[in-house]
């Protein structure tokens, strides 16, 4: 694609990256047969070719975002299933990260959403702050269904409500910081990214995920200081308070790293893992270039680390039928495709893969709160695809996605949940 930015404009970094990105492509439209809003909406202006078409005149004429290039870039997901598919390697996900950060600059959107995208980016990722929303939620719940009205501010309301889990766990001992040490003989140590609406929604994962790996001779270290990975705020064009969440992470990993070395840091978020890996590009140009490039590098996903540790079960399998949905973010984010399948099937479980495994649920970090009605249409397309496999339960590596998948008919259980089971621990509470 010719692009014709100023000299003056390709001295900034974030348009000099996004020119390499756009001159990439090459318009051949197969991005459109893979994106899940161009598949229910069939605007050319809802898939990828159609978005970058918006961005490239945005950027080059340097005016400020338009509610038309607003609209169309709002209801992208991010799940990069277009990347997968692209054969010319476009770093889509480069390029919409910038045009939200600059719609965030440039545009000024009414005052009830502000509002909202601000009480997100401030709340979710601070576990304390969003468990006291998640119990206030809880108590409202109930009444989803009275609030009035068809507004985009009404739907979003029902939406949270409804997401809002009934029941909330108790926090757990697990995330505080410090080491859990290994059983038997040390023969590895990593830092476990603690996370922040994961430990609020279902710290059994965390809990799970150090259980594993300390049975495995893992010394599994949460950091001081570490927390949000930033992808949440990245995501909603919240530049410098994405930025500053990973600077703390990079600086807090930076110290294990030099204090006892670290072989991996463990991510078992999905979402947080493809935001992690990109730390040395989201860098490029601060400070802190090497380390987090050092840092992103050091990241795995965590069946990426099991698969390459040698996980083995312990126990028969129960016979269960796993509907494995792959996160976007793990598939297309990270290109993490068959390990998790190879794991459940090593554990013993009979592994389902649905029809469109490439396409969204629509969770998509605060997608389905922002876009609940899309985001409700790609769920049920999901939920309608797992049940013709007619699993036992559903396995995801995301929390986002098992929170999405919840208030299906299926039980929701995160992978490394099930493995755990099968190598020692306890049964999660959600398999039947």
């Amino acid at each position: 694609m010719q692009t014709n930015f100023t000299t003056e404009q390709l001295h900034d970094p974030d348009i000099a990256a996004s020119n390499q990105v756009l001159r990439t492509c090459v318009h051949c439209g197969f991005c459109t047969a893979t994106c899940p809003t161009f598949l229910l909406l069939g605007d050319e202006l809802d898939s990828p070719r159609g978005r970058i078409y918006l961005i490239k005149d945005m950027l080059e004429t340097g005016r400020p975002a338009t509610e038309e290039v607003v609209r169309h870039v709002d209801r992208c997901l991010s799940c990069l299933s277009c990347m997968t598919t692209c054969p010319s390697g476009v770093n889509y996900m480069h390029l919409v990260d910038h045009a939200r950060a600059y719609v965030e600059n440039t545009y000024k959107r009414p005052l009830t959403e502000r509002l909202l995208r601000a009480m997100l980016g401030a709340v979710i990722p601070r576990p304390g702050l969003f468990r006291f929303a998640l119990m206030g939620a809880a108590l409202a719940r109930p009444l989803a269904g009275l609030i009035p009205g068809k507004t985009m501010l009404a739907q979003r309301l029902r939406a949270m409500l409804r997401l809002a889990p009934p029941n909330l766990p108790g926090p757990s001992a697990v995330e505080a910081p410090g080491v859990h040490a290994a059983n038997g003989e040390r023969k590895a140590r990593v830092v476990l990214l603690a996370g922040c609406a994961q430990q609020v929604l279902a710290p059994s994962i965390n809990e799970a995920t150090i259980r594993l790996l300390t049975r495995l001779g893992v010394d599994v270290v949460v950091a001081s200081e570490a927390g949000c990975c930033g992808s949440l705020n990245h995501h909603m064009g919240q530049h410098d308070a994405a930025m500053a969440r990973a600077r703390a992470n990079i600086a807090a990993w930076t110290r294990e790293i030099e204090a006892g070395g670290l072989d991996a840091i463990i991510v078992n978020a999905s979402g947080c893992g493809t935001t992690i890996k990109d730390y040395g590009f989201m860098f490029r140009d601060q400070l802190e270039k090497d380390a987090a490039s050092r840092v992103a590098g050091l990241a795995k996903d965590v069946t990426e680390f099991l698969t390459a540790f040698g996980y083995a079960p312990v126990r028969e399998a129960p016979g269960l039928k796993v509907a494995y949905h792959s996160a976007c973010s793990l598939q297309h984010g990270q290109q993490v495709t068959t390990a998790p399948k190879t794991l459940l099937t090593r554990a013993g479980f009979r592994v389902a893969e649905p029809a469109e495994g490439h396409i969204c649920c629509g969770s998509a970090g605060t997608y389905n709160m922002l876009q609940p009605e899309i985001a409700g249409r790609l769920r049920e397309r999901k939920l309608g695809n797992i049940r013709a496999t007619k699993p036992d339960l559903i396995a995801a590596g995301n929390i986002g996605c098992l929170t999405q998948l919840s208030a299906g008919e299926f039980p929701v259980v995160h992978t490394i949940e099930l493995l755990d089971w099968m190598a020692g621990g306890p049964k999660p509470s959600s398999v039947p």
